[in-house]
């Protein structure tokens, strides 16, 4: 499964990779990339879904609520879809690139949440003290930073180390790659930095 894959013409590289399923939480260059991805594994095709429904594909259950890039109902940006997806037993959460406070109804719609994925660089997205805001706030176990400064991305975007420093928790893993399952999940929160490929 891959999720918010990044195009060409967002300045950033992708490795060649296959996928069943894609989600694309909004239509921008840096979230929709369909294209880059070479093959499905198991399927004629990956299974693109870009928009809110209830989706069960390949035995990976998935939902998309509905939210906004920006904090004025999308006047700025336009929308954006936070997806929960369940897969291995796990209940995971992709923000995409929401720009707005969670409204109590979203929270109970991702309540429950093993992993969360949140922007944290601010300018286009959720800044670090919002994102902050939110992940204290659905208390996931594991939360996995994304849409912050690195090179070759817009100059306005902030840094990890902001994020890291407004979470103030002691439990901060930088990695290539997470391998999780159910049984490995931690018992009080964590912050996962992934490396950056490509």
């Amino acid at each position: 499964m891959t999720t918010d894959p990044i195009s060409p013409e967002a300045g950033i590289k992708l490795p060649k990779i296959s996928s069943d399923i894609i989600t694309v939480s909004h239509d921008h260059p840096d979230h929709n990339g369909t294209k880059q991805i070479i093959e499905a594994i198991v399927r004629p095709q990956p299974f693109i879904i870009d928009g809110p429904g209830e989706y069960e594909v390949s035995g990976v259950s998935i939902t998309g609520i509905p939210s906004f890039h920006d904090s004025v109902s999308g006047k700025k940006y336009g929308r954006n879809t936070i997806f929960v997806i369940i897969m291995d037993g796990m209940r995971m959460v992709h923000l995409g690139d929401i720009g707005q406070e969670l409204t109590d109804q979203q929270v109970e719609e991702i309540n429950g949440v093993d992993i969360l994925f949140i922007p944290v660089g601010g300018t286009f997205t959720l800044d670090s003290k919002q994102a902050a805001g939110i992940a204290n706030q659905v208390e996931p176990r594991i939360i996995i930073p994304m849409h912050y400064k690195l090179p070759g991305t817009p100059p306005e975007l902030k840094v990890v180390d902001d994020f890291i420093s407004e979470m103030a928790i002691e439990e901060i893993e930088k990695a290539d790659k997470l391998n999780i399952n159910r049984e490995k999940l931690p018992e009080e929160k964590k912050v996962v930095v992934l490396n950056a490929r490509g």
